[in-house]
């Protein structure tokens, strides 16, 4: 077996010193771009890896970034894990994954097993509010989309991007709307559900009144088909016009009600969703939804993080409302707009 080359080999390859190769590996600016060149010219050559055991042993830290995320299966997070993939990569950093399967336990044992390998930071999605309250950290921390304990949060303005939607659908003339919220332990679906219902309130008190309905349930398909099926299966003046879906895979689900009950949607029935995850592009009708900039996020998540010293404060970035589809007007606002019954 061929002896792997050494930081003395690619110095003598370079002919430089082994603290000039040291300097080009740990990243530092002060070296001349003539050794630099030099020093990677060699590494490429003599096909040099580094030691990530000897390095984490002298400086305490990897550089790696660990992630978790409540459930790799929910588009959303397979989406914003890619997005902060390539941010890392960016900046010479690699991608440790873990989903907690949405259990705390299990959220807390993943950061307590990056803490142990030494990563460079990390990046938590929390499972619910409750979690990573008592996590003291010898790492940065970095709560995105869901607050975890006390570390600071990179998130979508949900509570802007939740009154896009109210807008969009008591604009297009609906006046009985069910709102499918998600899990009440986690701000998100709080923030989400609070402003859609504050924003109704409002068009009540200044204008025709909302009859609103608010069910719970988990932000996944089968929570959105189930809820949807029975809010659909009464008679036609006691269902809603519009269903307003706190995630796609909710409103995906509804879709699939929808067509299974034969309700036409736009036509009968508008359903918007959160997310804009690449199947909302691609179901039928497509689908109106908030969008996430999960690049947007995952970059500063990842820069706060590698900051000196890291970032500890909370950034919001506003969500956009992308129409599609699945919505339209009101069957009932249409007809007085055009003179004509339904």
């Amino acid at each position: 077996m061929a002896k792997m080359p050494t930081v003395k080999d690619v110095a003598e390859h370079a002919g430089v010193s082994v603290g000039t190769v040291s300097r080009v590996l740990s990243g530092e600016t002060a070296v001349k771009p003539a050794l630099r060149e030099k020093v990677n010219d060699a590494i490429s050559a003599l096909g040099y890896r580094p030691n990530v055991t000897a390095r984490a042993l002298r400086t305490s830290r990897t550089d790696v970034i660990g992630l978790v995320v409540p459930d790799i299966t929910n588009p959303f997070f397979a989406q914003l894990a890619a997005s902060i993939e390539r941010a890392a990569l960016e900046c010479g950093h690699s991608l440790m994954l873990a989903s907690s399967h949405n259990d705390s336990e299990a959220e807390q044992s993943h950061v307590s097993a990056f803490l142990d390998r030494s990563v460079r930071g990390i990046i938590v999605v929390a499972s619910s509010d409750g979690s990573g309250l008592d996590l003291p950290a010898s790492v940065p921390v970095i709560s995105l989309d869901r607050r975890f304990g006390t570390f600071p949060l990179v998130s979508t303005n949900h509570a802007q991007a939740a009154t896009l939607i109210a807008d969009h659908l008591y604009g297009l003339g609906h006046r009985r709307i069910a709102c499918i919220a998600g899990p009440t332990d986690t701000e998100a679906g709080r923030i989400r559900k609070d402003a859609f219902v504050s924003r109704m309130d409002g068009f009540g008190k200044s204008g025709e009144p909302v009859d609103l309905e608010i069910v719970y349930g988990r932000f996944d398909y089968e929570s959105g088909e189930r809820i949807a099926r029975e809010l659909l299966s009464r008679p036609p003046q006691g269902r809603p016009t519009a269903i307003a879906a706190a995630s796609d895979q909710q409103a995906i689900g509804a879709l699939r009600a929808a067509r299974d009950l034969k309700i036409d949607v736009p036509r009968k029935l508008s359903v918007t969703g959160f997310d804009d995850i690449s199947l909302a592009n691609l179901v039928v009708p497509r689908l109106t939804t908030i969008r996430q900039p999960a690049d947007m996020l995952a970059r500063r998540a990842v820069s706060l993080l590698l900051e000196e010293p890291p970032g500890t404060a909370d950034e919001m970035v506003d969500g956009s409302l992308i129409v599609r589809g699945s919505s339209g007007p009101c069957p009932h606002f249409k007809a007085d707009i055009t003179g004509h019954t339904n």
